[in-house]
């Protein structure tokens, strides 16, 4: 499975968005404290990064 995070679609409809978080996480990946936390750190920081980026497009 993968998890991608990108921004929602601003402006031209020609340009696709930037992949902010493209990952593959299989179930492993969550079974222990430590490997949950990091991959919810960067999903966290993806999601915030979106959120800039789609506040800083719609002040444009």
């Amino acid at each position: 499975m993968r998890i991608t995070v990108t921004i929602d679609h601003v402006g031209d409809g020609d340009v696709k968005p930037p992949i902010l978080l493209d990952e593959e996480v299989e179930p492993e990946h969550l079974q222990d404290r430590h490997s949950a936390e990091q991959l919810m750190q960067r999903l966290g920081w993806a999601v915030a990064s979106g959120a800039e980026r789609e506040r800083i497009a719609a002040a444009l």
